[in-house]
């Protein structure tokens, strides 16, 4: 992957700000800073049609607290 393609989301909060996101590298996973911890999303091998084109889904599979 590279930094400018993109995935969608699924799962995880609801009142996550985007639902497309750039996919950052080098990683197969995405991260996303929310209240205090981060969101994590893994790559799943379906894709969704979007606004945006086709894209690859990433599920949530769980949340880190920050320390502090």
């Amino acid at each position: 992957m590279n930094d400018t393609e993109k995935v969608v989301l699924e799962g995880g909060p609801d009142d996550l700000p985007e639902r497309i996101v750039r996919a950052p590298a080098p990683g197969p996973d995405v991260k996303i800073e929310l209240r205090n911890g981060y969101e994590h999303f893994r790559p799943t091998s379906r894709q969704a049609d979007t606004p945006e084109g086709r894209l690859a889904v990433y599920e949530w599979w769980e949340r880190t607290e920050m320390p502090g």
